[in-house]
């Protein structure tokens, strides 16, 4: 039987392509490289009333009302995102992967958004559907909190702490660099480490997806967390390092070094302690299993693919 869309499907599946390509585009108009502190300032009003209406969906008890709310923060939260993908691109030095994670991240968002739309329809709502929306809101609460410059001195002591361990690493590969403020120095080459090099990134998303999880006690909660947070803190020196080694010791150029060696070598490293960490807390595993079944719910966009595809319904 071949698949088939009436006249409400194909609305829903033309919004999910248009609102974030419409959003993209707006981004791109309105928020070139580099971004005014002005501009800066007021894109932190979609940015938190996002992860907000995330957090309030997320502790409501009443899930109807909770899931209109995460609907309203997943379109807000994007909305934000929109406007970084050219300042992804261009302030690290012409970086297209975070740039292209950046552009589909967007369509993700809107897609976690779409289902819990389709759960308010169907009356029947993926329980992982809440606990990513409670992750999002703890992880970006804590990042965005500290990058904004709500608290300036912690984003840079921070800073500070990454660069001078990071030289301390170097020293003990046998490499005569120093350190002033948050640059480092090696071999004539100077290399400034910025926010995105102390990895927050990667430690604020185990601690929103590990906090975010349901009925799972304290103990285990500490352990999921110190196995995780702590050895990408160290992880994250030797990658700086290996950088700074690397480009001053003129073995590769700083893009390849920064941005394929490296993210290369991050990504690996935290799959490894994502698995590892599902041998503390399985819940994780089922949550994140959970999120990849959503497509089998077959709602409209699912349909439009599967036609788009060629499939035929059984």
């Amino acid at each position: 039987m071949v698949l088939t869309l009436d006249k409400s499907d194909k609305s829903v599946v033309f919004l999910f392509f248009l609102i974030p390509t419409i959003m993209l585009i707006v981004g791109y108009l309105f928020a070139p490289y580099p971004q005014t502190e002005i501009l800066k300032q007021l894109l932190t009003i979609p940015l938190f009333l996002g992860l907000f209406l995330l957090g309030i969906g997320y502790f409501l008890k009443d899930k109807e009302r909770g899931g209109s709310l995460k609907i309203a923060g997943w379109i807000a939260f994007s909305s934000f995102w929109a406007t970084a993908p050219s300042s992804l691109y261009f302030s690290e030095g012409g970086d297209v992967f975070n740039a292209a994670v950046c552009i589909i991240g967007i369509y993700i968002l809107i897609y976690m958004a779409y289902h819990e739309w389709l759960s308010i329809q169907r009356k029947n709502r993926p329980l992982c559907l809440n606990w990513i929306a409670g992750g999002t809101f703890f992880a970006g609460i804590i990042y965005f909190a500290i990058d904004s410059g709500i608290f300036p001195e912690l984003k840079t002591g921070l800073i500070e702490l990454v660069a001078t361990h990071s030289t301390k690493v170097l020293h003990l590969l046998g490499a005569e660099a120093s350190r002033q403020g948050s640059v480092i120095l090696y071999n004539g080459i100077y290399i400034n480490i910025i926010f995105a090099c102390t990895a927050i990134q990667s430690m604020v998303l185990f601690v929103g997806m590990i906090g975010a999880l349901p009925k799972i006690g304290l103990n285990r909660r500490l352990a999921a967390l110190a196995v995780t947070v702590i050895p990408i803190y160290f992880l994250n020196l030797i990658r700086n390092a290996g950088v700074v080694y690397m480009v001053g010791a003129d073995i590769t150029s700083f893009e390849m070094a920064h941005n394929i060696i490296a993210k290369a070598g991050s990504l690996i490293a935290l799959i490894a302690l994502l698995f590892l960490t599902f041998k503390i807390v399985p819940e994780l595993y089922n949550e994140i299993l959970c999120i990849f079944d959503l497509p089998k719910r077959k709602g409209p966009v699912e349909n439009f693919f599967a036609k788009f595809l060629g499939k035929t319904k059984k």
